[in-house]
Order: C-alpha cells, then structure tokens, then sequence
C-alpha cells in the first residue's frame, strides 16, 4: 500500500534529505559488520599460496594463513569465514574419497580456527569439485553426475566436517534430498547443534569462473552443470528448492549468484522470512574491483552494491571484500 501523502508544498520529500543528518534518519537499511561471511581460500600445496590472477586482492592461504584471517575477522567483527580448499591435483581422484578424509586441508584448518579463534563462526563448503578429477560437484558414471551416490558421499563429507568443529555447513552441490539426508545423519551423530545453509537456489551461472581459477577446477571441468545448477531464466523454481530444503532441516537458505538475482533474494524473504543470505559471487567482485582498480567507478560502489543485498531482504552476504568493508565501517 502506498503511503497517503499531502500535496506539494506540504509534502517536499527532499526535507529528509537536506543534511547528513537528517539523511541518517531516514535511512531505511544499514550495511554493518555484522552482515558480513568472509569466503577464504586455503592451500596446503607448495607455492600455491599466491594470488588469484583473475580477483584482484585475493590470495590462496596456508593454514596459518587461515588463522591469520580468522583473527582479523574476529577484530573487524566479521561473524563468520567460509573455506573453500585448493586441493592437491594428486588428490582428486573420481571417487572424491579425499573429502571425507578427517585429516583433509579443510578439516585440520576448521580445528586450527577453532582452538585459535572459537569466537568466529567457521561455514564449511559441501560439494565435491574441489576432490573431484572432473571437476563436478557429484561423482560422475559414464558422463552423468549421479544424485543418490553422490549423496551418500556428501553426508561423509559433512559428517567429518561437523567432527572436525564446523559451526556452519554449506552445501552447495544441488544434489535433490541432501539436505534432509545431512540433517538426519547430523542428529544422530551427536550433531544436532551444527547449522545447515543451503545454497537452496544455485544458478547455473557464467559468474563462477574466476572461483574455479581460486580453487583450481577451471581445467578439470568436464562439461557443464546444467543437469544440477538452476536454470537462470527461472524463478518460481527457485522458491520450490527453497521450501523443500527448509523441509528438509535447513537453518538457513542462500541465493547464489546475487547481483544478477536480487529479485529472487527478495522472493525468498518475502515468501518465508527464514535467514536468507546472498553470494555475491567471484565474477561479481572481479568486475567491482577491476572497475575500481582501473578508476572507471569510485571505491563506494562496492558498500553501494552490498547494501543492495539488504534492500532486497538479505540478513547476511557472503563476499570477497568483507575485510575492507568492515575496515571501512570501523573507520
């Protein structure tokens, strides 16, 4: 409903915005700390530890590399990280067994964090791409991604994480009943207090290419993931997937990409008022920052582009520039 409004003069609508002050009032969202996961990408392997050519800024971390950041979260009031591992190529192998191993690069950086740094929330990445030599998300028979093994496979993997200290699992392979199946093995294994967000609505997205550069699958991709990742001319589809995972026992849901799918972010929220969170993805900070970088765009459309997260419903954003947007916001 719109709001019933006198008629100029008596109404000027830029009264509210003639000074900061005033504009502060006024002002319906606000982008804090708080808001903020910061994905990390982490390395075990030597001399892997190095930029990403293709986002700007951003570098693989050792394990005390990890640390390090998880520190500097903590200090920023950043809430959480999210670890997304670049895996030995010696070991991925087509049956993906290095993601369930307890003593995998992820597992031992969730345990390094959790005795260096409890306070800050570590979310954890379920699928199987960084493991696998095809570099899909769910194991692969004869050119096909399989759903029910693949699942099976997922719950391993979750399983150790929750063991190792994940406070947050984020499964982001798109597998149908996986949701439900983690959440079943998780209670009982005596892990009933561990959250799931779902990456409920995935898209098949041209976004991700720089993230397979981070974490080393861009040439290990056999084919693509349309049989699993949405299809982005659809919408309703992706409040199916969301209401079927919170059946499942989701805590919360994610909508990924986010930039180029704010309208979906604000479906969901409006549709279920559940904990929604975005990714705003490799592709889009590399656009973002590359624009900076040459000076094409000013340095305040990177807060510009998260707060938009918010209008749309979003009680959180998983982002690249978390770091210097809490640094921004302290200062």
């Amino acid at each position: 409903m719109l709001p019933i409004l006198a008629p100029f003069p008596s109404t000027r609508l830029r009264r509210m915005r003639r000074t900061a002050a005033l504009r502060d009032l006024a002002q319906e969202f606000e982008l804090t700390a708080k808001d903020l996961i910061w994905p990390l990408f982490i390395t075990d392997v030597p001399g892997a530890d190095a930029p990403v050519a293709s986002m700007p800024g951003v570098s693989r971390l050792t394990l005390e590399g990890a640390v390090r950041a998880a520190e500097t979260a903590a200090g920023l009031g950043i809430p959480a990280i999210c670890l997304f591992p670049y895996t030995d190529p010696v070991l991925r192998t087509e049956g993906c067994e290095e993601a369930w191993n307890p003593e995998n690069l992820s597992n031992r950086v969730i345990r390094a964090i959790k005795a260096e740094v409890p306070e800050v929330a570590v979310m954890t990445d379920i699928a199987l791409d960084p493991y696998n030599a095809n570099g899909h998300d769910g194991l692969v028979r004869g050119g096909v991604i399989l759903n029910d093994e693949t699942v099976e496979a997922l719950v391993r993997m979750a399983l150790a994480q929750a063991e190792a200290g994940a406070d947050i699992l984020g499964p982001s392979d798109m597998m149908d009943g996986r949701i439900g199946a983690m959440r079943s093995a998780l209670e009982a294994a005596g892990h009933a207090d561990v959250a799931i967000l779902s990456y409920a609505a995935k898209y098949a997205s041209a976004f991700y290419g720089p993230f397979r550069d981070a974490v080393g699958a861009s040439d290990r991709l056999v084919g693509d993931k349309k049989t699993y990742q949405m299809n982005p001319g659809n919408s309703d589809e992706a409040i199916r997937l969301v209401a079927r995972d919170l059946a499942e026992g989701a805590d919360m849901v994610m909508v990924k990409p986010g930039m180029a799918y704010l309208d979906i972010c604000h479906r969901v929220k409006q549709a279920f008022g559940v904990p929604t969170y975005a990714y705003q993805v490799s592709g889009e900070y590399a656009m973002i920052k590359g624009a900076v970088l040459n000076g094409w765009v000013k340095e305040a459309v990177i807060a510009e582009s998260l707060l938009a997260f918010k209008r749309a419903g979003c009680d959180g954003i998983l982002t690249y520039f978390a770091p210097d947007v809490a640094r921004a916001l302290k200062g």
